[in-house]
C-alpha cells in the first residue's frame, strides 16, 4: 500500500494549528473546576494552593496556547518511543558517574515526571474512545500499512500530553501546582483532542484514504508482552483468556481457519444485522473439542489479580475500587472528594477485576471466562455461539461508555454470566427493544442517570437492590425471558416506592407552575380587554400600570379559583371603573362628595383583589401613595371649604385661602399622563409568581427571589462584555466555616466570580451557542447543576408554553426554576450540563455492528 507523506503533513499542520485553541479551552475549563474547587475545600493551605493553580493558569495561558502548536509539530515529525520519560543513562556528558546524590535526584525526578505523564494520560485517553481509533486506521493507510499500528501514529495522545507537560514543567511552579495543573487538564485535553482527531479524520476522509483494520489476535498469537494504547507503562494486566486480548482488539472473531467454517466474522455479521440462515446449523465435532480444551486450560490456570482497580474491603464503599497509581504497589487517593464532573472516567472492560464482596466469584474475570466457555462447549448449534460473542461485545461496549458511573458499568460486566446463559436459549434476545433482557440493562443505565455521584448515599441506595438482582440471575444455572422480566419488576416496584414521596411533591410543584402560568395566560387576555375600554383617555399612565398588570392578575386568579361560574368572581371587574373615574382629576373635582364616599370601598376592594395573589403590602405602596396623590385635589378641596366655612363664621380674613388655592391647582407627579406605550396591553413573557410560589418553585437557587427584579433582569440588555455581570443572577452561597482560616474573611466564594470559561470567547457568541443546547433540551432530560456549591443532577421536568421558564428537579424532588436567559447563562458558563441519556445499549449494539462490518470488510478484502 502506497504512502501519502504530503497527505500526513498536511495533518500534521492542521493538528498543530487547531491544537492552540485546543488548549485555551481546556485551561478555560481547568480554571472553572479549579475555582469550584476552591469553594468547596474547607482547608486553607489546599485553598491557596488551588488558587494558585488557578492563576497560574490564567496567567500563562497565552504563552503556552502560542507555543504548543509549534513544539508540537516539532515534536510530530519526531520519532519517538514511548510518552513515558525513560531513565537517562546514569552517565555525566563527559562520560563520568556522576555522584550517587545526583544521580538519585535526577532518577527521582525522571520518576516522578513519569508517573505525572502516565497520569496525564490515563486521564486524557478515555475520551478519545471514539475518535481515535478510527484516526489510528486512517493513518496508517495514509503511512502505507497494511495494518493499524497505533505505535507509528505521529499524532497519538502521548504526544501531545508529552507538550503539555514540557510547557508545565518549564515554569517555576511548586510541585502541589503543577500536580493540580495535571489533575485538572487531562479530562479537558482529551475532549478537545478529541474534536482535533475529528478534523484530522475529516481531512483523511475527504482525500478518499480508506482506513487498514486491526490485527486480530488470538489466544494461541497473542504477544508474549501484551501491549498497552500508544506505549504507556500502565499496571500489571492479566493474561487474556478466552479472547480477552488487548483493549483494542476485544470481541472480534478471529480470521483465521476456524475448527468450523461457520463461525467467521462474516457470519458474525450476517447474524447481527439479517439473521443468518445457518442460526441452527449443527457445530462441527471439531469446534466443540477446540472448546472443551480450551475450558481445560483456563479452569486450570490460576486467578488473575486485579488488572487496573484494588479492592478496597469496604462494603459499603459503593464501588469498592481505587484507582491504582502508576507506581506499583501504591493506591493514588480515591477522586471521590473532586467535583463530581471533573473525575477522571474508570476504564472498564471484560478483564477488569471486581469487588468480591459484592460480586462474589464473578468479580474475577477468570471466572465469567469460564462460564463464557462453558457455554461455547455446550453449545450445539452456529446461533448459540454467535449470541455468546453478540452478548460479550455488547457488555464490553458498555462497560466503556463513560456516560455511566463507574459501578453501573461493573455491574454490567458482572451481569455477563446471567446475559451468556440467556443468550444459549433465545440468541437473539439483544436485537428486540422490548425483550426483558435487553430492557433490564436499558433500564438500570436509565436509572442510574439519576446520579453523577457513585460515592452518595442516594446512589447507595440505588445499587444496593441492583447487586442483589443482578447476584441472584447469577446464581441461576437455567435463565429465560421471564426470569430476567420477573428481576425488571421487582425493581420496578422497588423504584416506584422510592419515587412516591418524590412524586406527590413534584406534581404539587407542576400544577403550582402551570397555575401560574395559566394565571398569566388569562391575565394577559384580561388585560387586552381593559386596554380597548372607552373611559381610558386622562388615566394617569400609573394606574394604568396596575390595571394591566396586579390588576388584571389578580382577576386571572379569581376567575381561575372560581367554583361557582360567576361573571365577576370577587366583585374585581366591577372595581374598574371606580378606579378610572377616580384616577381622572377633572371629573373627581367636579364631584368630591362621589369620590369622598367612595375612597374606603375601592381601597378595600384593592387591597382584597391583592390579598389573593399572596403579595407583600410594601410591593403595592407606591401605587396608593400614588393613588392617594390623585385623590388629593379633592380632599383638600374639602378642606378649603371647611376652613371657608369656619372663616366666615367668626368674620375673620381669609389670609390663609389663596395658599390652600395654590397648593389646590398644583399637578401631582402621580397625576403624569400615559405615554402611547403604556396605553397598549402586552403579553408577558414571564408567568408572574409571588414571593413564597418562587420560594417554593426553586427560584432562590438561580434568580433574585424580588419579581421585580426578576422581571427587570429579563427585560434588560446584558453587557455583552462581562462574563461575571452575565452571572449575577446566581443565588448566594454560603461557605462552610473553617476553623482554621484565621484571615478575617468570611465573603463567600461563587464560581461566579472570576469565572474563566468565557474569557476567550465574546460572550454573544458562547450565550448563541447556549441557546442551541437549551433548545435541544426536553422534559425529562437530566444535567448537572451547579447550585449553593455542589455539583447536583437535575432532571427539566417541566418548561413554560413559551420556553421563557424552566424547572428542574433534582434528589429528593428539590426545585430548581429558572428564567430562559438565565439558564443560558449558566450552560455558557458550564455551570449547567446536559447529560446524554440516549440509548446506552442501543448505542452499544450499534457499535459491535459496526465492528463487524468493518472486520467482514478486511476478511473478504483478504
Amino acid at each position: 500500500m502506497a504512502s501519502h507523506p504530503d497527505l500526513i503533513d498536511a495533518c500534521l499542520m492542521l493538528a498543530s494549528s487547531t491544537a492552540k485553541t485546543a488548549l485555551e479551552k481546556s485551561i478555560d475549563d481547568a480554571v472553572s473546576a479549579l475555582q469550584i474547587a476552591e469553594t468547596q475545600s474547607e482547608k486553607v493551605v489546599e485553598r491557596d494552593a488551588i488558587s494558585t493553580a488557578s492563576r497560574g493558569l490564567a496567567q500563562f495561558k497565552t504563552t503556552w496556547a502560542d507555543g504548543y502548536a509549534t513544539h508540537l509539530l516539532a515534536e510530530f515529525r519526531t520519532p519517538h518511543q514511548s510518552a513515558v520519560p525513560a531513565m537517562s543513562a546514569k552517565t555525566t556528558n563527559d562520560g563520568r558517574r556522576p555522584p550517587e546524590t545526583a544521580l538519585s535526584l535526577v532518577d527521582d525526578l525522571e520518576i516522578s515526571q513519569s508517573i505525572e505523564s502516565a497520569r496525564l494520560l490515563q486521564q486524557m485517553v478515555p475520551q478519545l474512545d471514539q475518535s481515535l481509533p478510527e484516526l489510528d486506521k486512517l493513518i496508517s493507510a495514509a503511512l502505507g500499512l497494511t495494518r493499524v499500528q497505533p505505535d507509528l501514529n505521529p499524532l497519538r495522545p502521548d504526544i501531545f500530553a508529552k507538550c503539555l507537560l514540557d510547557l508545565l514543567y518549564g515554569v517555576a511552579a511548586p510541585p502541589a501546582v503543577t500536580a493540580l495543573w495535571i489533575k485538572h487538564l487531562g479530562v479537558p485535553l482529551g475532549r478537545e483532542l478529541s474534536r482535533v482527531y475529528e478534523r484530522v479524520v475529516n481531512l483523511l476522509e475527504l482525500s478518499n484514504v480508506r482506513g487498514v483494520s486491526y490485527a486480530v489476535l488470538t489466544p494461541s498469537t497473542s504477544p508474549t508482552k501484551p501491549a498497552t494504547p500508544h506505549g504507556q507503562a500502565t499496571p500489571t494486566q492479566p493474561p487474556a483468556s478466552d479472547g480477552d486480548q488487548d483493549w483494542r482488539h476485544q470481541g472480534m472473531l478471529q480470521d483465521t481457519p476456524q475448527p468450523d467454517s461457520a463461525v467467521n466474522s462474516q457470519s458474525f455479521e450476517d447474524f447481527l444485522v439479517r439473521g443468518a440462515e445457518n442460526d441452527h446449523q449443527a457445530l462441527t465435532p471439531a469446534f466443540r473439542a477446540q472448546m472443551r480444551h480450551e475450558l481445560t486450560a483456563l479452569t486450570a490456570a490460576m486467578d488473575t489479580a486485579p488488572s487496573a482497580h484494588m479492592l478496597l474491603s469496604d462494603p459499603v464503599a459503593h464501588s469498592g475500587y481505587a484507582d491504582l497509581g502508576p507506581a506499583a504497589g501504591t493506591l493514588e487517593q480515591t477522586d471521590q472528594y473532586l467535583p463530581v464532573v471533573d473525575r477522571p472516567p474508570r476504564a472498564i472492560t471484560l478483564a477488569s477485576a471486581l469487588n468480591t464482596r459484592v460480586w462474589g466469584r464473578y468479580a474475577a474475570p477468570r471466572q465469567r471466562a469460564i462460564v463464557r466457555t462453558q457455554l461455547k462447549a455446550q453449545a450445539q448449534q452456529v446461533g448459540q455461539v454467535m449470541g455468546l460473542e453478540a452478548v460479550r461485545q455488547l457488555v464490553n461496549h458498555v462497560a466503556q461508555d463513560h456516560r455511566l458511573l463507574a459501578p453501573v458499568r461493573e455491574s454490567i460486566v458482572a451481569l455477563e454470566p446471567a446475559l451468556m446463559r440467556l443468550s444459549m436459549v433465545e440468541p437473539h434476545f439483544f436485537s428486540d427493544e422490548k425483550h426483558p433482557g435487553r430492557q433490564l440493562m436499558e433500564r438500570v443505565a436509565q436509572r442510574s442517570f439519576k446520579f453523577n455521584d457513585e460515592f452518595s448515599p442516594e446512589f447507595n441506595t440505588f445499587f444496593k437492590p441492583l447487586t442483589q438482582a443482578f447476584n441472584a440471575l447469577n446464581g441461576l444455572k437455567e435463565v429465560n425471558a421471564t426470569r430476567f422480566g420477573a428481576a425488571l419488576s421487582a425493581l420496578e416496584n422497588h423504584w416506584s416506592a422510592q419515587d412516591q414521596a418524590e412524586a406527590t411533591r413534584q406534581r404539587d410543584m407542576l400544577e403550582r407552575m402551570r397555575f401560574a402560568e395559566a394565571r398569566q395566560t388569562q391575565a394577559d387576555e384580561i388585560a387586552f380587554e381593559l386596554s380597548n375600554r372607552t373611559d381610558l383617555d386622562e388615566v394617569p399612565g400609573l394606574v394604568l400600570d396596575f390595571l394591566f398588570g396586579p390588576w388584571s392578575l389578580a382577576m386571572a386568579h379569581a376567575r381561575l379559583c372560581d367554583t361557582r361560574n360567576q361573571l365577576d368572581p370577587e366583585g374585581l371587574g366591577g372595581a374598574v371603573p371606580d378606579l378610572l373615574w377616580s384616577a381622572k382629576s377633572h371629573a373627581t373635582i367636579k364631584q368630591p362628595a362621589k369620590l369622598i364616599e367612595m375612597i374606603p370601598g375601592l381601597l378595600g376592594k384593592l387591597h382584597s383583589g391583592l390579598q389573593l395573589l399572596g403579595t407583600d403590602p410594601q410591593d403595592s405602596a407606591p401605587f396608593f401613595d400614588g393613588l392617594m396623590q390623585l385623590h388629593q385635589p379633592v380632599l383638600k378641596l374639602r378642606r378649603v371649604k371647611s376652613q371657608r366655612d369656619a372663616l366666615a363664621s367668626s368674620h375673620s380674613p381669609l389670609s390663609e385661602t389663596p395658599s390652600l388655592m395654590d397648593e389646590l391647582r398644583a399637578t401631582p407627579a402621580a397625576a403624569a399622563p400615559a405615554t402611547p406605550d403604556q396605553r397598549r396591553a402586552k403579553a408577558s413573557a414571564l408567568p408572574w409568581m409571588g414571593k413564597q410560589e418562587m420560594a417554593a418553585a426553586g427560584f432562590e437557587d438561580t434568580l433574585p427571589t424580588d419579581h421585580g427584579e426578576l422581571l427587570a433582569h429579563e427585560l434588560s440588555d446584558p453587557d455583552p462584555s462581562s462574563a461575571v455581570s452575565a452571572l449575577a443572577t446566581l443565588g448566594p452561597d454560603t461557605a462552610a466555616p473553617d476553623d482554621g482560616d484565621v484571615s478575617g474573611d468570611t465573603t463567600p466564594h461563587h464560581p461566579a466570580q472570576d469565572i474563566g470559561a468565557l474569557a476567550d470567547t465574546p460572550y454573544s457568541h458562547a450565550l448563541l451557542a447556549a441557546q442551541t443546547t437549551l433548545d435541544a433540551l426536553r422534559p425529562g432530560d437530566w444535567v448537572d447543576l451547579y447550585s449553593r456549591q455542589r455539583w447536583l443532577r437535575a432532571q427539566l421536568t417541566w418548561a413554560s408554553t413559551k420556553g421563557t421558564l424552566f424547572m428542574f428537579v433534582s434528589h429528593g424532588g428539590q426545585p430548581h426554576s429558572m428564567t430562559k436567559r438565565s439558564c443560558e447563562r449558566l450552560i455558557a458558563a458550564r455551570l449547567l450540563r446536559p447529560v446524554n441519556t440516549r440509548g446506552v445499549v442501543a448505542r452499544a449494539l450499534n457499535a459491535v455492528v459496526a465492528q463487524a462490518a468493518q472486520q467482514s470488510d478486511h476478511a473478504k478484502a483478504a
